[in-house]
């Protein structure tokens, strides 16, 4: 069944009837499959909130080094700054990748519940 709902959120397959499936689901395999997909959501904003943090390092840096730029020669010390600078970027491109990565995840897993609700009154109930 989750396999079933990832195709049918990832697109490989057509529209179809997302609970064409057996109807005889037991309750505890549904409440199983949500609890999956939350975990899953749960790791994906984990996920995002390393991006923040990794996102948020350079531009630290970065105030520090434009706070303390009168006591040092920009012209002198441009041998160190350059390679700063390109970690930096480095950071801020993996954080945004992170941050964006973490956000299609959790869009996905959002779709993924709204769609056994959908299909598993009993379910709805419980998640809002």
């Amino acid at each position: 069944m989750v396999k079933a709902l990832y195709r049918m959120i990832d697109g490989s397959q057509k529209q179809q009837n997302v609970c064409a499936g057996p109807s005889t689901d037991s309750d505890a395999l549904i409440i199983n499959e949500a609890q999956l997909i939350l975990a899953e959501k749960r790791t994906s904003l984990a996920a995002m909130r390393t991006g923040i943090a990794v996102f948020a390092l350079p531009l630290s840096v970065m105030g520090l080094l434009i706070a303390t730029s009168r006591y040092y020669d920009v012209l002198h010390v441009l041998p160190l700054i350059v390679p700063l600078g390109v970690m930096l970027m480095a950071l801020i491109i993996l954080g945004s990748y992170l941050i964006y990565r973490a956000l299609s995840n959790i869009h996905r897993y959002d779709r993924l519940i709204h769609q056994l609700k959908a299909c598993h009154s009993k379910l709805s109930e419980f998640l809002d």
